[in-house]
C-alpha cells in the first residue's frame, strides 16, 4: 500500500479547490496557456473538444462539487475519498481531450497535476 504524508495530503485538499475555483470562477473566461485547441476561454475550450453545449455544465458542476467535497474534508475525512475519486475521474477526461486535439504536452500539466494531487487523496 502506498503512504501519502499527511503534510501532502491536506497541501491537496488546499490546492485542488483553489485551483478548480481559478479556472472555474475566476478566470473562466480568460485565455491561457493551457487552454485547449486554439480557445481562449474555458467554454471555447470544450467547443474545441467537440462537446456538447450541455458539457459545460456538467463538468463545472462536477469539478465544483468534488472541489467543495475535498475541501470539506478538512473537517469531514470521510468525503475525501469520494472528492478525490471524482476529480480524479475528471482529470483523466481532461487529459483525453487534450490527446484528442493533439494539445502540445504542457497544455495537459495543470490536469496532470490535479491528477497526482487527487491520487494522493485516495491511495
Amino acid at each position: 500500500m502506498i503512504m501519502i504524508s499527511s503534510s501532502l495530503i491536506v497541501l491537496a485538499q488546499i490546492l485542488i479547490p483553489l485551483g478548480i475555483i481559478n479556472v472555474w470562477l475566476v478566470r473562466a473566461a480568460r485565455p491561457t496557456g493551457y487552454r485547449g485547441g486554439s480557445s481562449t476561454s474555458l467554454k471555447a475550450e470544450f467547443r474545441a473538444y467537440g462537446l456538447p453545449d450541455w458539457a459545460y455544465g456538467v463538468v463545472g458542476f462536477l469539478k465544483l462539487s468534488a472541489a467543495a467535497l475535498i475541501l470539506f474534508s478538512l473537517v469531514f475525512p470521510s468525503l475525501r475519498f469520494l472528492g478525490g475519486g471524482v476529480m480524479a475521474g475528471l482529470m483523466v477526461g481532461a487529459l483525453a481531450m487534450h490527446l484528442k486535439v493533439k494539445d502540445p504536452a504542457i497544455k495537459s500539466l495543470p490536469a496532470v497535476l490535479m491528477l497526482i494531487l487527487s491520487l494522493c487523496l485516495i491511495l
